[in-house]
């Protein structure tokens, strides 16, 4: 009998959650493109935010809407400027944290498509400044 497809969360665990993250905020730190989009001076609060977000979206438990309610990512993102090329940025650091967190496929690559397509959605600026 076949196993039934396991979620992202069940095959990479909050391990790989803390990794990809940790790893993701550590390049959004020295970025001069996304880092004013953070207006937190202490990344922390941010990190935990999209860890618990990315975790509850994978299958995982459901933290982040009992703390703060429904995602909304584009009401969220919506203060920001987000261009093709700050969309760009975003996907290039968190592909590269994919890597660096050594997140198994077929993990990786429905990581990778879900990124990709919201960084997209998220676009609400078709003019760099």
């Amino acid at each position: 009998m076949a196993r039934p497809e396991q979620s992202v969360y069940e095959q990479i665990g909050p391990e790989g959650f803390e990794r990809l993250v940790a790893a993701f905020y550590r390049r959004v730190a020295t970025d001069p493109n996304l880092r004013p989009m953070y207006p937190e001076e202490d990344l922390v609060p941010a990190e935990r935010r999209l860890r618990l977000f990315l975790i509850q979206f994978f299958g995982g438990p459901t933290t982040y809407s009992e703390e703060r309610g429904h995602p909304r990512l584009r009401m969220r993102h919506s203060p920001f400027r987000i261009d093709g090329a700050a969309r760009n940025v975003w996907v290039t650091h968190m592909l590269a944290a994919l890597d660096e967190a050594d997140i198994p496929e077929p993990a990786r690559t429905t990581m990778q498509t879900y990124f990709e397509r919201t960084a997209t959605g998220l676009i609400n600026t078709l003019f760099p400044d």
